[in-house]
């Protein structure tokens, strides 16, 4: 064997060596004579150049070598270093000369490629009859195109250029012949640039995509893009380099493209021409690093572009992609298949990249190809021992994943069941994964070295055996082969899915998730269940309680990152379903193990206290919170003062032990937070056990003062929950409540500040000041709640009113001057005392006026009488403070829940109520909600609101009319317009149906009268597409039929098949007001039913709105008789141009207005 040729590196280190020892022998002369004491200056210069002579030597004898590599030293060089110049200088300046070279050379073309086309503009323009060849020459030499790509992706091209290049390119993709310019660009040697060439090959994609090329150029693009991968793929001797990932990836995608459209006829060979470039020249081994890259390529893009089931396509790109299937498994299936065992043969153990690459084309193809192609001994072999290796340091193996994938993709390529269970029993798949379990990467689960990936990459594998097997349970009958063995496929698995299920991580547990639902289910349906399956839903419930534990590294507090709380608490709820599942299945079972699991943790708590984990207690709370579902059904927890079930019975001794058991002093937010939960949960305990109220209670109220923020916001919602459903049995504990929490009663506006603003915080993390007040009115309520039980005095109830009512008087009166002159503090203060009072009042009584309600009625008198102190108090904030719409929103809220506790007191005060809360200020929302609120008023106390409701209407109604008429500008505008008149037709109608009528027409507001009826009219003929038009068209129409039942007298006719003939006079409740119903509410009719807008046929709304009309029609008709008949006759059909016979028919002959409105619904549409 030759020897191998002296490295130039061999030459560096030997003139390294012989610089140093000159410079240590020009030290050593400087230095003769100042050596250390003992040592020669002679004999240390004699050893140096005795060094240096043999440095010499050496570098002699390596140039001197037949075997040396030759060295080209240019001349400039030697010059340098003769004149003493560092080369270091020189190789700056050749660098910066070549620069200068290539940036001349660019300058000359650029300014060639403009002198081209500037060029071509004149010729053609002078010479028009050789335009067409001077075309041809600019288009194949790529020139306006190239310059047009450059100017669109140049960053300091102007705008105006980047426009034109756009407009140019999009042309250019346009034009039938464009691609032909673009595939000589992204072909041609030398390279243009990167982006002019990704730009180019997509114009070429997107043209065999959508232009429906003919044969011919289909042909020449193939030949053409063949010939190019042959030259930068092939693996010939001057290949060019490979492009890079992007080109690669455009470049597949077309030539997947052109498959599509050829592999039926034209390139038949289209699989064998890639392929044969995996090998360099006289190789039989897939050896081409390059060639076999693409191959793998175009693999995965042929499988996406023809089988990926996830792509939504046209039946007839389905047909194609079958047809091209079909023809594939025919032809080159086998030859593929056998050219991925030579690959993963080959670069194993040279590229992972190329292994990666090919495991995952096959996990891909193997759902749509001959299963034998791969499950055979040789492949197999290949895929474990790819699976099984271990990877350096047990660190990250994305082949050994790749091979899992596959794996997993095989085993669940669809099949009958049956070869299903024979290609598992066959792959020796348990053994498999019980292998893959052991190895290094998965062996320690609670170690650093645990790899993530890779047991998330086996429990797929899992996860689809578990699944077929259970499909194979399910479709085999009992006792058949089938279901034999999947029956021993289960006892094999059932291991590895709950060790995958159990795993400490939540992306194993997951994704193992599906399959344990699926088997869950098949034990829910085969009822009664055998008893080989039942010895497997112990194991799988004691696996689910044991992941809804906290993990040991986890912590409850705010330090724990939103993402991961999110995520365990959705994993506890897909667990939550689990369990659900086997309680149905096995009652007794799901009941006696949360019974053990809730039971042996109280009992810990009893004896070792503080000692138990705080994770642990919050499982058992948390089993039991869910046990809730099974214990408390529709009957409830108690029935006739029994438990209603044994699991209501388990629960109740649950809630006896917990109390008992002193958990609520575990200082443990979490678990502090769990056990109010839980005893808002089952209040219905305490019915029948209110021994333990007191000592509940005592918990609430020490917790309402917790110093974790979360614990004691949460806590006052809590509490107002415990103490509202327990109202009745409390007892007279008020006094001690109140003087336990009046420190929390405070009240301390803080003015937000402008990142607050800008807060998405849930709810539940949101610890804001003003989600801090939101909590806090809970405590009001409570206080109010706690304070009106049936057992406390009146005058004690009225004494616990002022014990809270003064001091927010008093705060109110100190901030009322500093809200006047605009300080955005003491205004906010006014707002939350104004929201406190009303919530109180809530508290204090939840009767609603008008609404009879055994369990609830309304306050005594002496209460209504302390609380309009506190309706008046607001007022006068109301009053002094009209401009902040903060103010008048919180005053609007007081009013609501004033209104059941201070009853008819507040009707006096109405007008003011009004007069504050509808300002000049207010929008059209906050006149919308007023008049919401104002429909419960009138309703409740419609016996006593009429002589009031008759003086404040009309500015009422005023205001009303000045919004409605506001100009709308925007979406949201428009949107609270279209609320504001749906409240204002509702309050007409609350007016109308509540026997409140006559103040519509009293001497005080028959001036609006008219006034009013236009607004309404108006709003009946608007039906245009607009926001809430319909429903406010209905509405209206509604009003004007309960105008017309109200005011139009008894009935003089009745519509029956047999209308009459001859009917009375009208007698209408105002003179002339039969006539005002012929002659203005019918127009309003006919006015929308020409409409060519209004479709009722096509518009469920406007059907509505019809159905109104109909109903109008034969009220007018039932009131006024043949007065309206011969009006219609005689005058106002004919003056429409039409007869209207039928219509009067269908009018007087249908007993029900809905067979009125059809009939208008088939003459519209017959007339549109």
């Amino acid at each position: 064997m030759a020897p191998d040729r002296i490295d130039q590196n061999v030459y560096e280190d030997q003139l390294k060596d012989i610089i140093q020892d000159l410079y240590e022998l020009m030290v050593q002369t400087t230095s003769y004579g100042n050596v250390g004491q003992g040592v020669s200056s002679k004999d240390v210069l004699q050893n140096t150049v005795a060094h240096l002579h043999a440095s010499l030597t050496q570098l002699h004898a390596s140039a001197s070598s037949p075997f040396a590599a030759p060295i080209r030293v240019p001349p400039e060089l030697i010059q340098y270093v003769d004149a003493g110049r560092n080369p270091d200088i020189y190789t700056r300046e050749f660098v910066e000369l070549a620069r200068r070279g290539n940036q001349l050379m660019k300058g000359k073309k650029q300014a060639f490629g403009s002198f081209r086309d500037i060029l071509a503009r004149e010729m053609a323009s002078a010479l028009p009859e050789v335009k067409g060849d001077v075309e041809n020459v600019v288009r194949e030499t790529g020139g306006e195109v190239e310059n047009a790509i450059q100017i669109a992706w140049d960053p300091t091209s102007s705008q105006a250029l980047k426009g034109q290049a756009f407009e140019f390119l999009n042309q250019l993709r346009e034009d039938v012949s464009g691609w032909q310019i673009c595939l000589t660009l992204f072909t041609r040697t030398p390279q243009t640039s990167e982006v002019v060439r990704l730009v180019s090959i997509e114009i070429v994609n997107n043209a065999v995509a959508h232009q429906h090329l003919d044969e011919a150029s289909l042909t020449f693009l193939k030949d053409s893009l063949l010939e190019y991968s042959r030259r930068v793929y092939g693996g010939s001797g001057g290949q060019q380099q490979a492009d890079s990932a992007s080109l690669q990836n455009k470049l597949t995608q077309t030539l997947t493209s052109v498959f599509a459209f050829s592999y039926q006829r034209g390139w038949e060979s289209f699989f064998s021409d890639f392929l044969s470039m995996t090998c360099l020249p006289n190789s039989t081994s897939c050896d081409n690093l390059a060639g076999t890259a693409l191959y793998l390529r175009i693999l995965g893009s042929v499988h996406d572009e023809i089988a990926d089931v996830f792509l939504s396509r046209t039946g007839e790109d389905q047909k194609r992609n079958n047809d091209l299937k079909d023809l594939l498994r025919e032809r080159d299936v086998p030859k593929i298949a056998t050219s991925w065992q030579e690959i993963l043969t080959y670069w194993q153990g040279k590229n992972d990249t190329l292994v990666e690459m090919c495991l995952k084309v096959i996990g891909r193809w193997v759902n749509w190809i001959d299963i034998s192609l791969v499950v055979n001994q040789n492949f197999l072999t290949i895929l474990l021992q790819l699976i099984g290796r271990v990877a350096p340091n047990n660190g990250e193996d994305k082949v050994r994943d790749a091979a899992i994938g596959c794996l997993t993709e095989t085993v669940g390529k669809k099949m009958k069941a049956g070869d299903k269970m024979d290609m598992i029993e066959f792959l020796n798949l348990g053994d498999i994964v019980s292998q893959l379990v052991a190895s290094p990467a998965l062996a320690n689960r609670f170690g650093s070295d645990y790899d993530v990936d890779f047991a998330e990459a086996v429990a797929k594998l899992v996860n689809g055996a578990v699944f077929d097997i259970v499909k194979a349970l399910e479709e085999s009958a009992d006792g058949s082969p089938t279901r034999v063995k999947a029956d021993q496929q289960l006892l094999i698995f059932l291991p590895h899915l709950l060790r995958f299920f159990s795993d400490e991580y939540d992306e194993p547990c997951s994704t193992v998730i599906p399959s344990l639902t699926d088997l869950l289910t098949l034990f829910r349906r085969a009822q009664p269940l055998p008893a080989q399956y039942s010895s497997m839903l112990s194991p799988i419930l004691n696996a689910i309680i044991t992941k809804m534990r906290y993990d040991d590294t986890a912590s409850w507090d705010d330090q724990v990152t939103e993402t991961d709380g999110a995520e365990f608490m959705e994993l506890r709820k897909r667990l939550e379903v689990l369990q659900k599942i086997v309680a149905a299945v096995d009652q007794t079972l799901y009941i006696d193990v949360l019974s053990n699991v809730v039971g042996n943790t109280f009992q810990s708590i009893e004896q070792r206290g503080s000692g138990v984990n705080w994770r642990d207690i919050d499982l058992a709370l948390h089993e039991m919170y869910l046990f809730g579902e099974l214990a408390v059904p529709n009957s409830g927890l108690y029935a006739k003062s029994q438990p209603s079930s044994v699991a209501s019975e388990r629960l109740i001794a649950m809630m006896q032990k917990m109390i008992e058991s002193g958990i609520a002093s575990y200082n443990h937010p979490a678990i502090q937070l769990q056990y109010m939960e839980i005893c808002v949960r089952y209040c219905s305990f305490f019915e029948n056990q209110s021994a333990f109220i007191p000592q509940v209670l005592e918990h609430f109220v020490a917790l309402v003062h917790h110093n974790h923020v979360r614990v004691r916001t949460r806590s006052w919602y809590l509490f107002g929950r415990f103490v509202k459903h327990l109202r009745a049995i409390l007892g007279n504990v008020a006094e001690t409540v109140i003087t336990s929490i009046s420190d929390l009663l405070v009240i301390k506006a803080e003015v937000p500040k402008p990142d607050d603003e800008d807060d998405m915080s849930s709810d539940e993390s949101d610890h804001s000041a003003g989600a801090v007040f939101t909590s806090q009115l809970y405590l009001f309520e409570a206080v109010g709640t706690i304070a009106s039980t049936s057992t406390t005095p009146v005058d004690k109830k009225v004494l616990y009113a002022r014990m809270v009512l003064e001091p927010l008087f008093a705060n109110m009166e100190q901030a009322l001057p500093a809200a006047r002159n605009g300080n955005a503090q003491a205004n906010l203060q006014i707002h939350h005392i104004i929201m406190a009072l009303g919530t109180l009042a809530h508290g204090f009584s939840d009767w609603t006026p008008g609404i009879s309600s055994a369990g609830s009625k309304a306050p005594a008198d002496e209460i209504s009488q302390e609380f309009n102190r506190a309706a008046e108090a607001i007022l006068v904030a109301l009053e002094s403070l009209k401009s902040p719409p903060e103010i008048r929103t919180a005053a609007r809220s007081a009013f609501t829940r004033l209104v059941g506790t201070v009853g008819a007191r507040l009707l006096p005060q109405l007008p003011r109520w009004i007069s504050g809360l509808l300002s000049t200020e207010s929008s059209k929302d906050e006149m919308a909600m007023f008049l919401r609120v104002l429909d419960q008023v009138v309703f409740g106390f419609k016996t006593e609101i009429i002589g009031v409701l008759d003086s404040l209407l009309s500015p009422l109604l005023m205001r009303i009319f000045n919004s409605l008429g506001e100009a709308v500008s925007g979406t949201d505008d428009e949107i609270q317009l279209g609320e504001l008149r749906r409240e204002y037709l509702t309050f007409l109608q609350v007016i109308l149906n509540n026997d409140l009528a006559s103040v519509l027409v009293s001497e005080t507001n028959q001036g609006l009268f008219d006034v009013l009826l236009i607004s309404v009219e108006t709003l009946a003929k608007n039906v245009n597409n607009g926001t809430g038009h319909l429903a406010a068209s209905r509405m209206s129409f509604s009003i004007l039929a309960k105008m017309a039942q109200l005011w139009g007298g008894p009935d003089v006719a009745t519509p029956s098949h047999y209308p009459e003939t001859a009917t009375p006079a009208p007698t209408p409740a105002f003179p002339g007001f039969d006539q005002f119903l012929i002659n203005r509410f019918n127009p309003v009719c006919w006015e929308v039913l020409r409409n060519p807008d209004f479709r009722p046929y096509q518009d469920a709304q406007a059907k509505s709105v019809l159905t109104e009309i109909a109903g109008l029609q034969q009220i007018i008709y039932s009131k006024t008789g043949m007065l309206f008949i011969e009006h219609l006759q005689q005058s106002f059909f004919p003056s429409m141009g039409f007869d209207g016979s039928d219509i009067i028919r269908s009018m007087t002959t249908s007993n029900d207005r809905k067979v009125f409105a059809n009939f208008l619904v088939a003459y519209l549409k017959q007339r549109a």
